[in-house]
């Protein structure tokens, strides 16, 4: 998500601002972005921020509509479980088309990204979080499916802050830790090998177990059972 330093724009940095406020709940559900206030915090022109506020309106993060303030979009169980199952179903199909269209070069993708991951500890741990999302675009990429990988990449973006919901309700212990490590060696071992139904299986048991799958019973759906 983050730009490199070399093509780091205000723009960039005032998107990284306002989606952090977003994503640690300093910006709940439903806050209204006062503009004028934040650009003076940040130290930018409005312009910038309007930008800012555009891009996370198409991430779904920010409502905007004609003649009210923009307000960071409100989060429930029902849009929780919504997520949970097109990931479930969509991410072991990326998983398994991998395994049959990777390249050599996508598989060292996916093994650096997999070198790089570290345990998301806490709801602040942003850089953990974008490590994790590095790992799964590696192995969307691989699958060769454009319209797969910018679908995939829509979901991610507004199912990070149910990540951020699930890891408060519910936190990882060292077992889960290790459990996730373990998940995500198979996933890389599998689309390597070329093993598409090893893959799908892999990915399919690491959304079961996700923090999304969590912040359903975390928003108060009940009826969902809990992953861990």
């Amino acid at each position: 998500m983050a730009a490199s330093q070399a093509t780091f724009t205000k723009n960039d940095y005032v998107y990284e601002q306002l989606r952090t406020r977003i994503l640690t709940g300093e910006l709940g559900a439903g806050s209204v972005i006062g503009q004028a206030r934040l650009a003076t915090e940040l130290g930018v022109s409005t312009t910038p921020l309007r930008e800012a506020v555009r891009r996370l309106a198409a991430e779904g993060m920010i409502e905007l509509e004609p003649h009210r303030d923009a307000r960071v979009t409100p989060v429930s169980a029902d849009e929780a479980r919504h997520l949970y199952q097109v990931r479930e179903s969509l991410d072991p199909l990326a998983t398994a088309l991998a395994a049959q269209h990777r390249t050599t070069a996508d598989v060292a993708a996916i093994e650096f990204a997999l070198s790089r991951l570290e345990p998301i500890t806490d709801a602040g741990d942003l850089d953990a979080l974008l490590r994790h999302r590095e790992f799964h675009r590696a192995v969307y990429r691989a699958s060769g499916n454009p319209v797969l990988i910018d679908i995939l990449e829509r979901l991610w973006d507004k199912a990070d802050r149910y990540r951020l919901i699930g890891l408060r309700h519910s936190g990882d212990s060292t077992r889960d830790h290790a459990r996730v490590a373990a998940e995500h060696q198979a996933i890389s071992d599998a689309v390597a090998a070329g093993d598409a139904a090893a893959a799908q299986q892999a990915m399919t048991d690491h959304i079961r177990r996700s923090l999304g799958r969590r912040a359903i019973v975390a928003l108060g759906d009940h009826d969902s059972p809990a992953g861990h």
